[in-house]
């Protein structure tokens, strides 16, 4: 099986590709992969880094606000589009794939397009509750959406593509090992623990609203233990207001670092997760099974990240604050709530681990036969 994954531009893309990849390649060991993507943006490194072949096709969105920066991007926009059919095809043609997958990003758009119009049996793969452009338009054209969420359906014409909700692949690592086990592995006792980070680079919002947040746990010696990640955005401000604070960035209920880099055990630790809402965490928090407070980014395309959030604040799993509501008192104040009533987050934990799908790499490999089956009776 020869199987043409495109995708790129954010590591939201990019990582459910190559876990697809994966997917395929532990079921079927002899199949070969391509990938398709930018040549500027993540995808060009972190493909090859994972070991599969990566082929580049240039390919940029166009900018909405009016500026002469934007003018400029939107003028090579419009070049890239006028060569990016041709080059889909040469991809195409040298590879011969049996199937195609997009993953989103601009990037699929033209291979997965270019694929379908040449007869190869195609599918997507939508990360979000809230499509994305891509997808959108690709989904009128393919054979198979597969979809991490159904909410995904209310933004798209479902009568027009045959869909499966597979859920979102996450790391095989999460979830292997008990609360106690975690928290004897970071050196913390057995207290309510609170895990917050927003992603690699940070988010000023969680870093300014945990500032407050640690100060008031440790200042009235609450029997909390937190690990908090502050990213490359907080690197010269948030040990600079702990050490004017007086507070250590770790001891016996502190772990206070740039990057979380063994995040499975940090996960298993908590029961309390403060963070954004990007598909990718939030199938980790279903996976784990924990209670969240959740402040959706407002600078992501769509508001997606809005509509992933509110998906666990309807069933009770998370407490979903957007960015401008979310004060260090109300933060402080939900997390109290939790600390004084630890049942209530047991609860919510409950209600995310029932939004898991465990077999989802099993949903995903059936699309996959039938995707090849197409292919077969073509």
């Amino acid at each position: 099986m020869k199987v043409l994954i495109a995708c790129g531009g954010t590591g939201g893309h990019i990582n459910p590709g190559l876990a697809i990849a994966d997917i395929i390649k532990t079921a079927y060991p002899d199949a070969e992969f391509l990938f398709a993507g930018t040549p500027d943006h993540m995808e060009a490194k972190l493909v090859p880094q994972a070991g599969y072949r990566f082929e580049a096709i240039k390919v940029a969105g166009f900018q909405r606000k009016l500026s002469l920066e934007n003018i400029g991007r939107n003028i090579k926009a419009v070049s890239y589009l006028v060569t990016s059919g041709s080059r889909a095809k040469q991809i195409i043609s040298g590879f011969k794939p049996d199937i195609a997958i997009g993953t989103g990003g601009y990037a699929a758009g033209p291979v997965i397009r270019m694929a379908a119009k040449m007869g190869i049996p195609t599918a997507i793969h939508e990360q979000n509750a809230y499509p994305g452009v891509t997808n959108k338009l690709l989904s009128k054209e393919v054979d198979y959406v597969m979809l991490t969420v159904k909410e995904a359906l209310d933004f798209m014409d479902a009568s027009k593509f045959e869909y499966s909700v597979t859920g979102l692949p996450v790391r095989s690592n999460i979830n292997t090992m008990t609360k106690k086990e975690a928290r004897e592995k970071l050196g913390f006792n057995d207290d309510f623990t609170v895990l917050s980070f927003g992603g690699s680079l940070g988010a000023g919002c969680i870093n300014e609203t945990m500032t407050e947040a640690i100060k008031w746990h440790t200042g009235k010696n609450l029997k909390i233990n937190h690990i908090h990640g502050y990213g490359g955005m907080g690197k010269d401000t948030f040990p600079q207001a702990m050490k004017a604070a007086g507070i250590p960035l770790k001891s016996d209920r502190l772990r206070i670092t740039e990057y979380i880099n063994d995040m499975d055990v940090c996960l298993a630790a908590a029961d309390l997760v403060i963070c954004r809402s990007g598909a990718s965490t939030l199938a980790e928090l279903e996976a784990a099974g924990k209670a969240s407070i959740l402040i959706p980014s407002p600078i992501v395309a769509g508001n997606h990240q809005y509509h992933n959030a509110m998906v666990l604040g309807k069933a009770n799993a998370a407490v979903v604050i957007e960015q401008k509501d979310a004060s260090a008192t109300r933060i402080i104040s939900e997390i109290d709530k939790l600390y004084q009533s630890p049942e209530k987050a047991e609860k919510m934990s409950e209600n995310a681990a029932s939004l898991h799908l465990a077999d989802t790499n099993e949903r995903i490999l059936e699309v996959i036969k039938k995707l090849a089956g197409k292919g077969k009776a073509k």
